[in-house]
């Protein structure tokens, strides 16, 4: 694995290569994002990774200095499972100096998570922007457990880059709680409720998938999550397609965000 600190060093190297494929991630890497790498080793012919945790993402501070952070593990990691290229560009390698372009999503989108995060999914969609601006990528990986941001930036990317986004199932434990880089700041108490959550979340699903009307047991879960978690931030079906609110049972997904130790949780089925 070779690796760069400066894109333009990295472009040099990717020259007159095709069929490069591409994983973003804010390093502290899990299952998840092996699962995101097999994948795109199995579909390109040299794979990047980058590891940059975005400061434009976080809404607020204190997330953003508590992010788990293990570059050297890291390192180990991504030379075990053969990636040929990681990029760890700086905050100035990869804005501009001059003023960034503002992007904003439609008011359509302040949904799930973008209602509750001021200014978070903007500054995703500005990360992407510079790396996929500054890059030759042809395909770009990315998780559902994040299912709201991929929606967005699939979105994003199809009106200005020829590049394609390859969704990838959402990686969990037996217990269904799934893989995230900011479990690791989980209490092993905490934990214990996440995953009496996530079996909560799987077993509902399962019963809308077979009949639509378990739909009426929706308040009742809400009410058993909301006396596990320390906060439900939302607990919300929309239709997997649109993240409208019309949907039926081949079409619905289940979205949530909730707090535990002060860990803010996301999930999805």
């Amino acid at each position: 694995m070779i690796i760069f600190k400066s894109i333009n060093k990295l472009n040099k190297e990717l020259y007159g290569i095709k069929n490069i494929g591409f994983v973003p991630t804010m390093g502290s890497l899990h299952k998840g994002h092996i699962s995101l790498i097999k994948k795109a080793k199995n579909n390109c012919n040299k794979i990047v990774v980058s590891i940059f945790i975005n400061p434009t993402q976080f809404d607020k501070k204190d997330d953003y200095k508590r992010y788990p952070r293990n570059l050297n593990k890291d390192i180990i990691l991504l030379k075990k499972y053969k990636v040929d290229y990681l990029i760890i560009p700086n905050f100035k390698e990869l804005y501009n100096k001059k003023k960034d372009e503002k992007i904003k999503i439609e008011k359509s989108n302040l949904i799930l998570c973008a209602a509750h995060r001021k200014g978070h999914f903007e500054g995703v969609l500005a990360v992407i922007n510079q790396f996929l601006k500054k890059t030759k990528f042809n395909k770009i990986f990315l998780g559902e457990k994040d299912f709201q941001q991929l929606f967005l930036i699939k979105k994003f990317v199809k009106t200005r880059f020829k590049i394609n986004v390859i969704p990838c199932k959402t990686i969990r434990e037996k217990s269904f709680f799934p893989y995230s880089s900011r479990n690791k700041l989980l209490s092993n108490e905490a934990k214990i409720r996440a995953r009496k959550i996530s079996a909560l979340l799987k077993n509902f699903w399962t019963k809308i998938k077979k009949d639509k009307k378990k739909l009426n047991e929706f308040h009742d879960i809400d009410l058993l999550i909301s006396k596990i978690a320390d906060k439900v931030e939302y607990f919300e079906i929309r239709n997997k397609y649109n993240l409208k609110t019309k949907f039926d049972n081949k079409s619905f997904k289940i979205f949530i965000a909730y707090y535990l130790n002060k860990i803010r949780i996301i999930d999805n089925y």
